[in-house]
């Protein structure tokens, strides 16, 4: 296994949902291990500690309707001008923090892929499509709409301005299960591959993955993982404000995981939406941390049996 620089970058971002206790989870991480994890796989890894945006006027009269939307934009601001940095020298691993962190740490990452002309891919391992545009969402919670930002969808005008919008097609959605339908409209008019847990309970997790890895390794590209807590079944993973049952189990994430890393193509990552106060005892952050431990180059016969109390 060759040896990667990774740098961890704590976004304590609690404004993309009216739910409270995501801003915890970066410290979570900490706690659980994640530094510790990843030397003892032989990398190297630059805690940076916890980043904050700039400030912000409070005032949204303008759009009554969306929660937060000034703090959620200077984040972005914030977020995509350190991915854009970071990713130069190292992979860096986004700790959140809830999924409106993606639109900031991907819309970064994308516009270096652009300077180095490479295409961007994402990976994104979710419960929802987060494909909402301001205009659409019916909640008012931003974390429902980043994808539909850094595709560069209309109706995001007070947002920071794409560098490098990411194609549609350059997309790969797994373990769907809460899709609005305004988004699964949206989804069907531009063709995106997403992938329910109805297709994966029928034929497996492996081949869409598989297909797309390929795809990605044919054209030179950067994958980008974006990994939320939701994706898995809540009963593996309670510390989630957004839980959906019928989730993936812990050996199908950890097979994705296992393939990211075989595949050697990943290039930055997103662990989002863990919220600590919702947790049992650490059992989702140490999960999440597992998880990575298998993209970022553990095998099996490494890990120790261990029992739980």
């Amino acid at each position: 296994m060759d040896n990667k620089k990774y740098t961890l970058i704590g976004i304590p971002l609690d404004c993309g949902k009216t739910t409270k206790g995501c801003l915890m989870g970066p410290d979570a991480y900490r706690t659980a291990g994640i530094v510790e994890m990843i030397s003892g796989l032989g990398h190297y890894v630059d805690d940076i500690g916890n980043i904050f945006p700039d400030e912000f006027e409070e005032n949204n009269d303008k759009h009554p309707n969306l929660f937060k939307l000034n703090e959620n934009i200077a984040w972005v601001k914030k977020i995509s001008q350190i991915a854009k940095d970071v990713i130069k020298n190292s992979i860096p691993i986004f700790m959140g923090g809830d999924h409106a962190l993606s639109a900031g740490s991907v819309s970064g990452v994308s516009a270096f892929a652009k300077k180095i002309k490479k295409p961007q891919f994402v990976l994104w391992l979710d419960a929802h499509p987060d494909f909402h545009t301001l205009q659409s969402s019916t909640s008012g919670n931003l974390h429902g709409t980043p994808v539909a930002y850094f595709t560069g969808q209309k109706g995001f005008k007070t947002f920071p301005n794409l560098e490098a919008p990411v194609p549609t097609k350059n997309i790969l959605m797994l373990g769907l299960r809460s899709v609005d339908d305004a988004e699964k409209n949206a989804l069907q008019e531009f063709s995106m591959s997403a992938i329910d847990m109805r297709y994966i309970d029928e034929f497996g997790i492996k081949k869409p993955l598989e297909k797309f890895l390929n795809h990605i390794k044919d054209v030179n590209g950067m994958l980008h993982l974006s990994l939320d807590v939701d994706f898995l079944d809540p009963i593996s993973a309670p510390g989630v404000g957004t839980t959906v049952p019928g989730g993936a189990t812990i050996r199908e994430a950890h097979l994705v995981m296992e393939m990211l890393h075989d595949s050697d193509l990943l290039c930055s990552i997103d662990l989002v939406e863990l919220n600590p106060f919702l947790d049992k005892k650490g059992q989702t952050a140490h999960l999440m941390i597992d998880l990575l431990a298998s993209a970022l180059g553990r095998k099996i016969f490494d890990k120790s049996t261990c029992s739980y109390v």
